[in-house]
């Protein structure tokens, strides 16, 4: 499968009471890692959305391994771990240097008609697009 890795270096304002990253951030970071991944596969989110889509999330799960701090630096391993023609869903790692895994995750997508919010089939409607996931499926890297 195809990965991307984004770089992360750990903001001070990225952190809570106890020193580690707040927990709501690594959402981000998943979107951060999401949109690099995108763009690896040659696609730019915001060019998606002017085709009159967006990609809401439809289900996410987080689960925390090791705490990361200020000034660590990280990166987001995201790639497609499933794809149907119409839902996505994208897997992440979070990782400290060492190689240590802090963080896993997972998003589940849709793509929507950005008026109405109804579902549109990236087979149908984007075959460059589903032929990138596809390939991105059976990519070894």
């Amino acid at each position: 499968m195809k990965m991307n890795k984004t770089s992360i270096q750990v903001r001070y304002q990225e952190t809570d009471m106890m020193g580690v990253v707040y927990h709501a951030n690594y959402l981000i970071w998943f979107e951060i890692g999401r949109t690099a991944f995108l763009e690896d596969l040659g696609f730019k989110y915001h060019e998606i959305e002017k085709q009159g889509v967006v990609s809401p999330v439809m289900d996410a799960s987080v689960s925390f391994k090791h705490p990361v701090r200020y000034g660590d630096d990280v990166s987001v391993n995201t790639w497609v771990d499933e794809y149907d023609g119409l839902r996505i869903t994208y897997s992440y790692q979070v990782q400290h240097a060492t190689g240590e895994i802090a963080v896993e995750g997972q998003t589940k997508h849709v793509i929507v008609k950005k008026d109405n919010f109804r579902p549109v089939s990236i087979r149908r409607n984007f075959p460059e697009w589903h032929h990138a996931y596809l390939s991105a499926l059976e990519t070894s890297e």
